[in-house]
């Protein structure tokens, strides 16, 4: 009985692909978002602050619902901590229910693939001196915590739950492992991997 219940009253997942689709499109033009053709943004994410969002064509982002099984019912979000800072997303990019946070900048090339519940942020989010952390809950953008740009070049991939921190740049076609920690720059061509990220090995890939 129970299966059938849920035969009838479920909303089928191709429709709501095809109603956030459009629904997205409409929105984010609507918060001044710019994007490419063809962005398909499949459930609801959240977008705060009053920076910059600039998406290239052919972007694809999973959110919410189990639409990729691997980031189960995460939300993604895009957070803007003051308004001049800015995620820029190259073309044929594809994301599932990450979280950028951009106090500077984020940028993110062409072909790239980043995987579920991944945490990018280009500021250490606290101020590391305690007496200011005691204040902070009463300051919006303490002027203490630095951001430094993250940058993330073409044809990279970035596996499920992987966090990025401030100041990184990953060169092109690098593999990052699931699960990883990534404090420092990660060279072209190379697979890496674990907390701190250490290149495990490079790839002599024709590029």
């Amino acid at each position: 009985m129970n299966r059938y219940r849920y035969l009838l009253f479920r909303v089928p997942r191709f429709l709501k692909q095809v109603f956030y689709r459009h629904y997205n499109r409409f929105w984010l033009s609507m918060i001044g978002i710019k994007y490419g053709k063809n962005l398909q943004v499949y459930n609801k994410v959240y977008v705060c602050g009053f920076g910059q969002v600039k998406i290239g064509d052919d972007f694809k982002y999973f959110s919410d619902d189990s639409f990729n099984p691997i980031h189960r019912n995460i939300r993604g979000a895009f957070y803007l901590g003051n308004s001049n800072a800015c995620i820029e997303i190259g073309d044929r990019v594809g994301i599932s229910a990450s979280c950028l946070w951009a106090d500077n900048r984020i940028s993110i090339g062409n072909d790239v693939n980043i995987g579920g519940d991944t945490l990018i942020m280009d500021n250490d989010a606290h101020p590391i001196n305690y007496l200011s952390r005691r204040r902070f809950h009463d300051v919006q953008c303490h002027p203490s915590i630095p951001a430094i740009p993250v940058v993330i070049e073409d044809d990279v991939w970035i596996g499920a739950r992987c966090i990025i921190l401030k100041g990184v740049h990953i060169g092109a076609r690098s593999i990052i492992a699931a699960g990883s920690v990534v404090t420092k720059n990660i060279p072209a061509d190379c697979v890496a991997g674990g907390n701190p990220c250490r290149i495990i090995r490079y790839n002599n890939m024709p590029q």
